[in-house]
């Protein structure tokens, strides 16, 4: 076996920055960002609202391009990819967690959840995704539409389909954003368990100082800089 010290780190960030043009001129998001997560590990991405966690996730992922600097997933400098590229990286190294659950409205939740099994041509998809969904306790919602759902039940779909494909990343942004405290923690900890189990490496956007202590290593982004990193 490869000797786990020369291989490369899980994510690594580097030089990022992000600038757009508004009303006055050029805004800078992000600037001079630098920093790697090892395969396995749990890191936040804290800040006040506005100072750039989100769209710093969205790099990480390759949902967003950089100004300048770059991003590596195992090695691989994702925007060395055309978009077709980074969407098949995604397709077979990603999970990802959104505030707002993106769930298809059209697609009940076993439906969702086979969703990115299908895209990979999975033919055990509807049993992987059937004991995914058991996994986060909807056994019993599997027919049940988007619209249908709580908000609690919502994000674990979400979660569901997030981990159903065993991805090596997982990103989530701001995951409890839109539950209350109790469907909040009951996903946080089912996240943290799932990781775990997986041995995935988890990257989470999150303004809960509990939610960041819970994770191994923590970036502080403030005003577009990284000021902070345990």
């Amino acid at each position: 076996m490869p000797d786990s010290s020369t291989l490369s780190p899980a994510i690594e960030a580097i030089d990022l920055c992000k600038r757009v043009a508004d009303a006055s001129g050029e805004l800078t998001i992000l600037q001079h960002i630098d920093f790697t997560v090892q395969a396995g590990s749990t890191l936040a991405i804290v800040g006040a609202s506005g100072s750039g966690k989100s769209t710093l996730l969205g790099l990480l992922a390759g949902l967003d391009t950089p100004s300048s600097g770059t991003v590596k997933l195992g090695g691989v400098d994702i925007f060395a990819l055309d978009e077709d590229g980074r969407a098949r990286l995604r397709k077979q190294e990603l999970g990802f967690v959104f505030q707002s659950f993106q769930l298809l409205s059209h697609l009940n939740a076993l439906e969702n959840v086979m969703l990115p099994l299908e895209l990979r041509q999975d033919t055990d998809a509807r049993p992987k995704a059937e004991a995914m969904l058991g996994r986060v306790g909807l056994s019993s919602r599997l027919r049940h539409y988007p619209k249908y759902l709580s908000g609690g039940e919502q994000q674990r779909v979400a979660l569901a389909r997030a981990f159903v494909s065993e991805p090596p990343l997982l990103f989530a942004d701001e995951p409890t954003g839109s539950l209350d405290a109790i469907t909040g923690e009951a996903v946080i900890h089912l996240m943290f368990d799932l990781n775990k189990e997986r041995g995935s490496t988890l990257v989470l956007v999150t303004h809960d100082p509990a939610i960041a202590a819970m994770c191994e290593r923590t970036v502080t982004i403030a005003a577009g800089k990284m000021v902070h990193a345990t």
